[in-house]
């Protein structure tokens, strides 16, 4: 989808054109802890540990019954050439990165709408990743297209060194197909940048000692012609160091000139913005938890993420408003209500077209999509017509039509592509993957369980028709609650993009898949998400209990045959969970997880998340921390499920360390640990489709090994 200036980063779920150095920054240990050496991640004595851990681990999950029919059977589903293509359309084309087993790292594409549709699309290659590779003897993975609208013949390539959020900028050229010669470049760096004009960026950047926040990311941002050195673009602002981030960007505005808007992120969640006119800012008084998606009818279309009061009149949390940007916010007209949420709908994403808006929902963690357009007589509203019980999301809008292409998936209906019209009355499938399972033979059901403070908790089931609730089937149970990361029905389950790999590896099998939507994320608004922020994210592992403690109280199973699985804030959810109550689970899946809460904030891109979680640092923050953080409750002579722990060593955004650490300390402890590091590969996991099966597989098999 095209990027809009969103001025709240969601740096856990989707990172900007970025890297960080590898090593961590150099800060006293705030206690004694043996395994400190581990945040070094490439020293040699760190890379040994993680060197023997990877050989054990293989040995021991590949050599049980079934490994390698699992390898085979999600590689043979990752590689699938009916998968549909993710893309993004820019002017007459649309743009796809394609990765199979012949191209692991990726073949950047384009089609016409007109082959899109056709069973056998013909795609016009433009990069090979893989041939790059070869070329530069650099093992690169794509990031982004940032394209230089309207004309779209020229484009910022970001290339990531090693999968992480480490990015080269460099120009590319779509129509000769190679990167300009003499083209804007910018060597891996932590970057955010933005096109003005064709020969004008907006650049945030490492531009030295001083330049970035405490986070790590950019704080300086600049204007740079083309032509110029870069050290002498001038400097249009300068944020905080202790802000998490600023950056510059454009606002397309359908039928008006663009809007330039200046952003700094005070911390993950606030921020102030101003507009850039003639070089000079201008402060936009917004509350600072709101985001900018896009411009309609001349005014900015924003979505509030907290409660407005402006002129007596309160617009609520959740809702979509348009704001006049030139007018004072005093004035009558000049904030317009279009969508507010109710008590079981709730907005979770905004698309500007050149015809109105279209608007994602949730109707107790259901997907819809309406369409907002201002007529003569008011706002006139469509509820575009999907089948029910799924999940949606607007892939590419048509910049002149405003005809969109929206991703359609259930639990058990493949990812399918969708032409919408832009009236929004007419859905077209385009194409759709087959199926990796057999999905007649499966049922979803929604549950709701009480948490412990009275909060009702919605989960899904996902189980075989002929259930036997004898409390022995075998589950797997996954989770996030955290940085308001709604989880929707997803034919992965998870939220990764795994085609349907978990039917045929779990299901189909004989096991059960469950889906929590405990708070913390935002399936039910912005209150959803702040109930569990700070002091109270306790809740968000109160919830998960709930859910856990709801399955073996209606005999879908118990305890010895409940596995769960969490990544990232998921990671440190059921590293939590596994300490509060090991009761509760009979294996854990912890992955990229954060773990040593005392020491998070400064390792990497954490000090960017002491908005979510608070500050250690602080003593009374640090009070509430404590009590959860995995790393510090671990004691020995706990009674705890087997666990598993992955990370990826080129993940600069959570770093290995926390991990790497946990699993040293357990194991020291004589508990039983698998660990698997994949050396290449960022937060987001593999780089390369064998990687991620092998993951896959290793997952599977270990649950297989400890819930039957």
């Amino acid at each position: 989808m095209k990027k809009q200036i969103i001025h709240r980063f969601f740096y856990i779920l989707l990172s900007v054109i970025s890297v960080t150095s590898s090593a961590s920054p150099s800060v006293a240990p705030s206690s004694n802890d043996p395994y400190l050496w581990l945040e070094d991640i490439d020293s040699v004595r760190s890379l040994k540990w993680v060197t023997q851990q990877n050989d054990i681990t293989k040995d021991r999950l590949s050599s049980l019954p079934g490994y390698t029919d699992l390898y085979n059977d999600a590689l043979k589903i990752l590689t699938s050439t009916s998968r549909i293509p993710q893309v993004e359309q820019h002017g007459a084309y649309f743009y796809n990165l394609w990765q199979d087993q012949l191209h692991p790292r990726g073949l950047f594409r384009r089609t016409t709408l007109a082959e899109l549709s056709k069973p056998d699309t013909q795609w016009e290659l433009l990069i090979d990743i893989d041939a790059l590779s070869k070329s530069e003897g650099k093992l690169w993975a794509f990031g982004d297209a940032i394209f230089l609208a309207p004309e779209n013949k020229r484009c910022l390539i970001s290339l990531s060194p090693g999968g992480g959020d480490a990015s080269e900028i460099r120009e590319f050229d779509v129509e000769a197909k190679q990167f300009v010669s003499d083209g804007f470049t910018l060597p891996a760096a932590k970057s955010h940048v933005s096109w003005r004009d064709a020969d004008t960026l907006y650049v945030a950047t490492d531009f030295g000692p001083g330049s970035l926040t405490k986070s790590g990311y950019p704080r300086i941002v600049k204007v740079w012609q083309r032509g110029t050195a870069l050290a002498n673009a001038p400097t249009l602002y300068e944020g905080d160091e202790n802000s998490m981030t600023a950056s510059a960007g454009v606002v397309k505005i359908h039928g008006e000139k663009q809007i330039d808007v200046l952003t700094e992120n005070l911390t993950f969640w606030n921020s102030k913005v101003s507009l850039i006119v003639d070089g000079k800012l201008q402060p936009l008084a917004l509350p600072a938890t709101a985001s900018i998606h896009g411009g309609y009818h001349g005014r900015l279309v924003i979505w509030l993420k907290e409660v407005w009061v402006v002129n007596g009149r309160t617009y609520p949390a959740g809702a979509v408003v348009l704001v006049d940007p030139h007018a004072s916010l005093e004035k009558p007209g000049a904030i317009e209500l279009v969508v507010a949420p109710d008590a079981h709908s709730n907005v979770i994403g905004v698309v500007t077209t050149p015809n109105g808006l279209l608007v994602s929902t949730l109707d107790d963690v259901r997907g819809r999509l309406n369409r907002y357009t201002l007529g003569t007589a008011g706002w006139e509203h469509v509820k575009v017509p999907f089948p029910d019980n799924g999940s949606l999301e607007v892939k590419s809008v048509d910049d002149d039509t405003g005809d969109a292409i929206v991703q359609f998936q259930t639990f058990l209906t493949p990812p399918s592509l969708y032409f919408v019209a832009a009236d929004g009355k007419s859905i077209n499938l385009l194409k759709q993957q087959a199926a990796s399972f057999d999905g007649s033979n499966f049922e979803v059901t929604q549950h709701w369980t009480k948490s412990l403070d009275g909060t009702q908790i919605p989960y899904f089931v996902v189980a075989s028709k002929n259930i036997k609730m004898d409390g022995k089937n075998p589950v797997w149970m996954f989770s996030y609650g955290g940085f308001e990361n709604s989880l929707t029905p997803s034919y992965s389950g998870s939220y990764e993009d795994l085609h349907g790999a978990y039917g045929k590896l779990w299901l189909e099998r004989g096991g059960v898949f469950v889906l929590a939507n405990i708070r913390g994320g935002g399936e039910f608004g912005p209150t959803w998400h702040t109930s569990a922020l700070k002091e109270n994210h306790v809740k968000a592992f109160e919830d998960f209990e709930a859910v856990a403690a709801d399955l073996s109280r209606s005999k879908l199973s118990s305890p010895v045959h409940i596995g769960i699985e969490g990544r990232s804030n998921g990671g440190l959810l059921v590293s939590a969970t596994m300490l509060r109550h090991p009761e509760l689970y009979g294996a854990v899946v912890c992955g990229n997880p954060l773990i040593d809460m005392q020491r998070y904030n400064k390792l990497l891109a954490g000090a960017s998340w002491v908005g979510e979680y608070g500050d250690p640092d602080v003593p009374e923050q640090w009070g509430y921390i404590s009590k959860y953080s995995p790393y510090q409750n671990l004691k020995s002579g706990m009674k705890l499920p087997h666990v598993m722990f992955y990370s990826t060593t080129r993940d600069d955004r959570v770093h290995p360390g926390h991990a790497r650490k946990m699993a040293a300390k357990m194991e020291a402890m004589n508990y039983q640990i698998e660990y698997f590091e994949n050396v290449e590969g960022g937060h987001h996991g593999p780089v390369v489709t064998e990687q991620l099966a092998t993951r896959i597989a290793r997952t599977y098999s270990f649950l297989w090994q400890h819930l039957q």
